[in-house]
């Protein structure tokens, strides 16, 4: 399934009052609050990509804040790369061990 097959879903009401309603909880980027910085969120992004599928679309779990720049440079390498994000914990770390972030880390 393309790009442009799923696309329209980013037009409908539900998502853009999903939209508006996960950014008044979460108003601020979660990758820059990793790094200590507090920066609006600008974007609600998919943690699992859901390629057209209506469940991860409308999940509210798979949702994060994300400034514009975190959504489009580090976020978009890591889909590029195929790695999965399973969420974050409390303090926006990756939950998932065998996140980039996690490897190395001894923890």
């Amino acid at each position: 399934m393309s790009r442009d097959d799923w696309h329209y879903l980013y037009n409908r009401k539900a998502w853009k009052q999903l939209r508006l309603d996960h950014l008044s909880k979460e108003p601020l980027c979660v990758f820059c609050q990793r790094d200590g910085k507090l920066t609006p969120a600008t974007v609600v992004d998919h943690i699992k990509a859901h390629k057209g599928n209506l469940d991860l679309f409308f999940d509210a779990k798979n949702l994060q804040s994300l400034c514009k720049l975190h959504h489009d440079s580090t976020k978009q390498k890591a889909e590029l790369k195929q790695v999965n994000y399973i969420g974050c914990d409390e303090n926006g770390l990756p939950i998932d061990p065998e996140h980039p972030f996690n490897l190395g880390r001894g923890g």
